[in-house]
């Protein structure tokens, strides 16, 4: 099943590299920007901002520090775009102004997870067993006059039916937590682009087979 969204519109660019995932979590906003400004911020994301999110954070540090590791340092001000290439995601595809991809094969049920960028093609013909493939994209619709729609899409996939059991004891545990982020995000965007205005309504629709 297909993750599509409140609208029916789909999302192109993500369908290239996972037309087909085990778990989709698809949320979007309307706000009141146009179509560059609304993308414009999008693309520099700092959710390091929301308070939530770094309790989150916080969270998921507590097993290895637990463990005698080394607390995780105050995440920097910068984007999530940038954040996560550093830590090893890379962009797949971007239609300037309007949507980016960027993916990276993992295993996300691990301690210290490690994400492994590849190249656009690579990422689609990957198969090594042990792994879950995961894309995400932010994207931007012109809505009627002077709205746009922000929307936000994670897809992922096990290579294999071990990789799948792992990931879905993994998400039982951390799902909640990652779609609490998702909706800081879009929430730090409408207030970024509409300060002062009461929220819009945010539509979300989740699809999983995991």
């Amino acid at each position: 099943m297909f993750g599509t969204s409140a609208t029916g519109r789909p999302s192109p660019l993500i369908e290239n590299y996972l037309p087909a995932f085990d778990v989709s979590d698809y949320r979007e906003t309307r706000v009141r920007a146009d179509p560059d400004r609304a993308y414009a911020a999008l693309r520099s994301l700092d959710i390091n901002r929301s308070r939530i999110v770094r309790m989150l954070f916080a969270i998921r540090a507590l097993p290895a520090r637990v463990r005698g590791g080394v607390p995780a340092p105050v995440p920097p001000a910068k984007s999530l775009l940038d954040q996560a290439l550093e830590i090893g995601w890379r962009i797949l595809e971007e239609r300037q102004g309007r949507e980016i991809v960027v993916g990276a094969v993992t295993r996300p049920w691990e301690a210290v997870v490690r994400f492994r960028g590849l190249a656009p093609q690579d990422f689609i013909d990957f198969e090594e067993p042990g792994f879950t493939k995961i894309a995400w994209s932010n994207r931007v619709d012109a809505w009627e006059s002077g709205f746009s729609i922000v929307s936000l899409e994670t897809r992922v996939l096990a290579t294999d039916p071990v990789s799948r059991r792992r990931f879905r004891l993994y998400w039982l545990a951390v799902g909640l937590g990652i779609r609490l982020i998702r909706i800081e995000a879009l929430r730090i965007v409408k207030r970024d682009l509409e300060r002062g205005r009461p929220d819009l309504e945010t539509k979300r629709t989740l699809t999983s087979r995991a």
